[in-house]
């Protein structure tokens, strides 16, 4: 038994060596493999890209926070994608034409989705001038009541 562990070791260790120029490092947790090149620029743009699109299988995360197979398989095409020279633009498009503008987690600000932009604004300012309207009556209210208060005592008690 310890030999095999020594053995499982020893080829984790020199497994980066064994890849193709130590290129790709394969790195197992809880049962699912995820590739992680070593260009630190490809892996950022990759982590960009993937926080902007909705995972299909979770719907409530993004790509890149979804632990997901299908998750990973488009983090995996991404990565694939700007490899070959595709830019950030062409790789989302890709993404809208094959699951539509719902992969998008923030829609585009064009055309009907201005509203998913604009109206909850236009509800915050309605509500504050609802709340200072409301407020002005009140204290306008309570100050006629004082004034009639006071137009109606005797002089004797004031």
């Amino acid at each position: 038994m310890r030999v095999l562990l020594a053995a499982l070791l020893i080829l984790f260790v020199s497994a980066p060596a064994l890849t193709a120029g130590g290129a790709v490092l394969a790195q197992e947790t809880a049962g699912t493999v995820t590739v992680q090149a070593e260009d630190p620029e490809l892996e950022a743009q990759v982590r960009e890209l993937a926080a902007k699109l909705r995972c299909p299988t979770c719907r409530a995360l993004s790509v890149q926070d979804s632990p997901s197979g299908m998750a990973q398989e488009m983090r995996s095409l991404i990565r694939d994608q700007l490899r070959a020279g595709k830019t950030p633009d062409e790789v989302t498009a890709y993404f809208v034409e094959r699951y539509g503008e719902w992969i998008l987690l923030e829609p585009k600000a064009e055309g009907f989705n201005w509203a998913v932009w604009l109206l909850p604004v236009f509800l915050l300012l309605g509500g504050l001038a609802f709340v200072l309207v409301t407020a002005r009556r009140w204290v306008e209210q309570g100050q006629a009541r004082a004034a009639a208060i006071v137009a109606d005592a005797p002089e004797e008690e004031l």
